[in-house]
């Protein structure tokens, strides 16, 4: 690699890698804030809130990266133009497609990055995440109650608790259980507090009394205690296998869905697994979007406003176009090949116009060498 491609390279890597995790930790903060809840108002400790903290960055990254290796290449070129090195890296011989040569470079690295990501990352921070929401909502229960609120446990279970004391103890709880339909159970309590045993959640409870209701003989029995214990393990009817949403699987899974799915999950798998290779690729496309831009046509050293802004409302357009078409295949699978052709389509554009400027230069230089008085 030429000294000059190392140093264009460094340039807009050292860019993309300022840009990408500037947006990312801004990002991450915002969505991590949503987690904070889980430790002040559900009681679970920071391990778990950092943990799951970070089993959602990946998913930012796979947003984020080829913003970054768009605004890369813009900010690196405009400057090179503003500082006229650009012009000097021109008069030295360097034509379009050589200076496009570290900018392919570039994209070529994130389009590793992003491959890797969509291939195991992604799905695999993606499954961590719904197995640890799934495991909290299964066996930390007093995690999801809230003050004041009727919370759902199962389809069949439901708490509400008044408030907390100081010591994490519940003043005031109703648990309406109705597992049996034909002998729903309601157990209202003074006071309770949630224990977590390795054989599960359990809720003991202090004076207050155990309403069953027999449908069959319209009869009412009450039981009044001073002490009851509630094994909230036996209550669960949570299968044991959780379905795995299209995010969280890998891509041979999405690309072989089983045998028995039906038409709109298989859809769903197909139109997911598209995206995890369209997303790598589209790199390239918004790589060479700002080249196109400021490339081609006379330099001027005031700067590229123009130009530069032109390529920000071709980006915006590219992303808007990829988000409509996205929309559609995932209604109708005859619209796939359409997401290849949005996402690749501003990659051939832009290429072509290289091509295009690089011949219009070699035709100049080719007119200066056979009529230099011209």
């Amino acid at each position: 690699m030429a000294s000059l491609d190392r140093y264009i390279l460094r340039q807009c890597f050292g860019v993309m890698i300022f840009v990408t995790a500037a947006l990312s930790a801004a990002i991450w903060l915002a969505q991590s804030l949503r987690l904070i809840d889980l430790i002040v108002n559900r009681g679970l400790s920071i391990d778990v809130f950092l943990y799951l903290a970070l089993l959602i960055l990946p998913r930012f990254l796979d947003i984020v990266l080829p913003i970054g290796v768009f605004i890369a290449v813009l900010f690196t070129f405009n400057r090179l133009t503003a500082e006229s090195e650009l012009v000097v890296m021109r008069s030295a011989g360097l034509s379009h497609i050589a200076l496009a040569k570290p900018v392919l470079i570039l994209a070529g690295i994130a389009f590793l990055i992003l491959i890797c990501l969509s291939a195991y990352f992604l799905p695999a921070s993606n499954r961590a995440f719904k197995d640890l929401l799934f495991e909290i909502r299964n066996r930390f229960v007093s995690s999801l109650l809230q003050e004041g609120t009727f919370t759902t446990i199962t389809d069949r279970l439901t708490i509400y608790i008044r408030g907390r004391d100081d010591r994490g103890e519940v003043i005031g709880m109703l648990i309406n259980d109705s597992r049996e339909p034909q002998r729903p159970v309601t157990i209202l309590a003074e006071r309770g507090v949630f224990a977590e045993t390795p054989a599960g959640s359990r809720i003991v409870m202090v004076n207050g009394n155990r309403q069953q209701f027999d449908t069959e003989t319209r009869k009412l029995s009450l039981l009044t205690f001073d002490r009851y214990t509630l094994d909230l393990d036996s209550l669960h009817d949570a299968p044991v296998v959780r379905f795995r949403e299209p995010q969280e699987r890998f891509l041979h899974e999405l690309f072989f869905p089983p045998a028995d799915a039906d038409p709109v999950l298989r859809l769903g798998l197909t139109i997911e697994a598209h995206q995890r290779i369209l997303i790598p690729l589209s790199a390239f496309s918004f790589a060479l979007i700002p080249l196109a831009c400021l490339l081609p046509g006379e330099f001027n050293r005031r700067g590229q406003l123009k130009r530069a802004l032109l390529a920000i409302v071709i980006a915006f357009l590219f992303e808007l176009l990829d988000i409509g078409v996205n929309d559609l295949a995932s209604r109708s699978a005859a619209a796939v090949p359409l997401m290849y052709v949005t996402d690749l389509l501003p990659f051939a554009f832009g290429f072509g116009i290289l091509l295009r400027g690089n011949m219009k230069l070699g035709f100049r230089r080719l007119r200066l060498v056979t009529n230099p008085s011209g």
